[in-house]
């Protein structure tokens, strides 16, 4: 019978949430590595985020409701206004808007890097995280073949600090990519790849520099129509260099 596990929910949601302080981090991976009950409180986590992710702003009101209300508390209009008097407010109403639209922006970038958090996470809690197993490029690469709409190239990465451990098909936002894990040391990179065509709806940048997002750090950037997204608990300079080896690559 298993033994039960003390591990303080809350620091499983904290964690999830990339409120852990830094040097909490590695203790959690571990932990979550060993524990099944926690790897399954993590992926159940996850899915009810996820879900109240999906249905936010699913009930908002609709534009035509909108106006319906606008129309019935607007005062009477009267003849010979001074058009003039109405400036400020014009002027207060549209730095509103766009301080909204700016903030909306931003908040969807946020949401995405929390999705591509979410998948890193739970990879790392996954008692089988990898699909295809290999240190191999030459194996891990044919594999996608016919799993997923595009190709790319896995970079070679022996005699570096790098250690291919392989992949597996993940979905974001309905669509299939790749998700290669590598091992630094004791730390686990992600390295997600989608399609960028015309119709992709994810809300990230064209490029950035490595970057941290919660506790992790994060760098994406396009080429060739694929987005590509490194993720990982180290410093950006660690992410840098494997982003530069897939940019090489896959130019």
């Amino acid at each position: 019978m298993p033994v039960p596990c003390d591990q303080n929910p809350i620091t499983l949601a904290s964690y999830l949430d990339g409120e852990l302080a830094p040097d909490q981090i590695p203790a959690m991976h571990e932990h979550i590595a060993t524990c099944p009950q926690c790897a399954i409180e993590i992926a159940e986590l996850t899915r009810l985020k996820n879900g109240l992710r999906a249905a936010r702003g699913h009930h908002a009101p609709t534009l035509e409701f909108r106006k319906k209300l606008q129309q019935q508390v607007a005062p009477p209009r009267r003849p010979h206004l001074n058009v003039l008097r109405f400036i400020p407010a014009a002027l207060a109403l549209a730095a509103t808007l766009l301080l909204a639209f700016t903030w909306t922006q931003h908040s969807r970038r946020q949401d995405a890097f929390s999705e591509v958090a979410d998948l890193h996470v739970n990879a790392l809690a996954s008692t089988n995280p990898l699909d295809v197993i290999s240190t191999d490029r030459h194996t891990v690469k044919p594999w996608f073949q016919g799993r997923i709409p595009f190709s790319f190239n896995v970079p070679e990465l022996a005699g570096t600090e790098f250690t291919l451990l392989g992949g597996r098909v993940v979905y974001l936002h309905q669509q299939p990519g790749a998700q290669l894990i590598v091992a630094m040391r004791q730390h686990k990179i992600s390295v997600l790849i989608f399609q960028a065509s015309p119709g992709q709806t994810l809300p990230f940048p064209a490029s950035t520099e490595a970057s941290a997002h919660n506790a992790f750090t994060v760098e994406t950037w396009q080429s060739n129509g694929l987005r590509f997204l490194v993720i990982g608990d180290v410093d950006a300079t660690e992410i840098e260099r494997l982003a530069q080896s897939l940019k090489q690559a896959n130019t």
